[in-house]
């Protein structure tokens, strides 16, 4: 790897392109290097993954108006839809943003934390979808993840956008760009155009995350793979980019980050070294917010040794600056402790998070966030004993680049009214490639049996589980064999109408 250094210029200064951001990240998109098989079979765990958590919200209304949306723009050969039959084929654009609000919607896929946040795996849609349009076959979609992989798993390593309040998925336009560029074997002039168009029309506000949080938490990465795949397509008829939009005096450092003085440090592969940042990755056993996932296997050892948690006096959870302040009391979010909050405001609350997980032992993808089971009165007690606070060495191990050192969960300490006070730790989830319980590829064909179950029929499992591990043999036209079909029932009720459904 080399790390490039990034910072502003002046109008006046030339920077040559290959100098800037976005042309070194298109030159390792184009870099034809092979996948190793480590690499491939990890992308092949992520595929089930994400189809795993995509049937399990299929009935959900996020994700029927998404997808009623995209079947307002009928394709040939068009993309896939997830949930619909081999027949149905959409706008590859519209594919990705039906099928990336389907995995969005639990925040339950895979998580890289770094400098910043990402959800890696919401490259898997726009990607997808452009191969199923352009009948790639199976080692085209392998390579073409590769690099959406690499390009935002180091973008997240050296950019931070959280502190500036701009959301994450200002990475994913351009990864998922460099990722269709190498999927399609783009030149690298127009993947630099590419890339930074991508930038310049998904770089929004972290408001989606922040407050009374809304759908559009789902909907924000499905946005970015759309515009992605729109940026590439503009950019091969031709169509250039504001540039350089990383460095330059009206861009997006000098603006939207930390500044005209400030430099970002980037790391890349160097001309033909592999691509693996996917192993550096890791998925969620739990579907909430990843840094909760820790506290949430901390929680299920902590509640047998509370015993009666009617006891407890308070909860205090310390942890990282990124836990305490996104997640944590030191949002200063009153939603996080609201009963009466949203799913998705309730999944970025640890407060209420860990409260659940101890009384219930664990957690659930749908009843721990009933309105019921918020309102629980045992619960919303238990709930606002609970607090957060930074701890400065937390801190310094969530950014941690040694692996024995990284950790994203906490040190709790439970006091009750007795005065007794019985405190434990853990660093890392048990299913962290870390941790005590590692996921590995048994584990996503479990995952995605189990949150399938009742909506995808056995049969139908089983022949997507077959092609999903086949995937690198999957031949130029086959890779609708990814998607999964259900019976309309299993759709849900929900069929939202608007614009794109009106008929003279």
């Amino acid at each position: 790897m080399k790390t490039h250094t990034v910072r502003t210029y002046k109008s006046a200064e030339h920077l040559p392109r290959e100098d800037q951001l976005a042309w070194k990240i298109a030159e390792v998109a184009t870099d034809p290097v092979a996948v190793e098989s480590e690499v491939a079979e990890m992308i092949i765990n992520r595929i089930i993954d994400n189809a795993a958590v995509a049937a399990a919200s299929l009935d959900r209304r996020p994700v029927a108006s998404a997808r009623t949306q995209a079947l307002c723009h009928p394709c040939t050969p068009g993309a896939a839809v997830f949930g619909m039959g081999p027949d149905t084929r959409v706008n590859p654009a519209w594919a990705a943003w039906a099928n990336g609000v389907a995995v969005r919607e639990l925040d339950f896929h895979d998580t890289f934390l770094a400098a910043d946040y990402s959800h890696p795996a919401d490259n898997i849609p726009p990607v997808l979808g452009v191969a199923q349009h352009t009948g790639k076959s199976g080692a085209d979609l392998i390579r073409g993840l590769a690099t959406g992989y690499e390009i935002q798993v180091n973008l997240v390593r050296g950019i931070c956008l959280h502190e500036h309040k701009v959301d994450h998925i200002a990475h994913l336009g351009p990864s998922a760009a460099a990722g269709i560029g190498t999927l399609l074997g783009l030149d690298t002039e127009t993947l630099y155009q590419a890339v930074q168009q991508a930038l310049h029309v998904t770089t929004t506000t972290r408001q989606s995350r922040k407050g009374e949080i809304s759908s559009w938490k789902a909907y924000a990465p499905a946005f970015a793979g759309k515009m992605a795949i729109e940026a590439v397509d503009r950019a091969m008829r031709g169509e250039g980019a504001p540039s350089p939009a990383w460095e330059g005096e009206d861009g997006f450092i000098a603006y939207l980050l930390s500044g005209s003085g400030a430099l970002y440090h980037m790391p890349l592969p160097e001309p033909g070294e592999t691509k693996r940042a996917i192993l550096d990755t890791y998925t969620k056993e739990h579907s909430a917010e990843y840094q909760s996932q820790a506290l949430i296997d901390l929680a299920r050892r902590l509640g047998p040794k509370i015993g009666d948690l009617s006891a407890v006096e308070n909860i205090v959870i310390h942890t990282s600056h990124h836990t305490h302040y996104v997640i944590g009391t030191g949002a200063g979010d009153p939603q996080k402790m609201d009963s009466g909050a949203s799913r998705e405001t309730l999944d970025h609350s640890i407060m209420y998070i860990f409260a659940v997980a101890l009384e219930d032992g664990g957690w659930h993808h749908v009843d721990s966030y009933t309105p019921e089971r918020a309102a629980r009165p045992s619960t919303v007690a238990l709930w606002h004993k609970v607090s957060t606070i930074e701890d400065p060495e937390w801190t310094r191990r969530y950014h941690a680049r040694d692996p024995r050192e990284k950790a994203f969960g906490g040190r709790v300490v439970v006091t009750l009214e007795d005065g007794r006070v019985i405190e434990e730790e853990l660093a890392l989830a048990d299913a962290h490639p870390d941790g005590a319980r590692p996921f590995v590829r048994e584990n996503y064909k479990q995952k995605f049996l189990s949150l399938s179950e009742g909506i995808v029929v056995p049969e139908e499992q089983r022949r997507f589980l077959d092609a999903a591990e086949a995937l690198a043999e999957l031949e130029p036209g086959d890779l609708g064999a990814l998607n999964v079909a259900v019976a309309p029932e299993r759709l849900g009720a929900a069929r939202p109408t608007g614009i794109f459904d009106f008929k003279a």
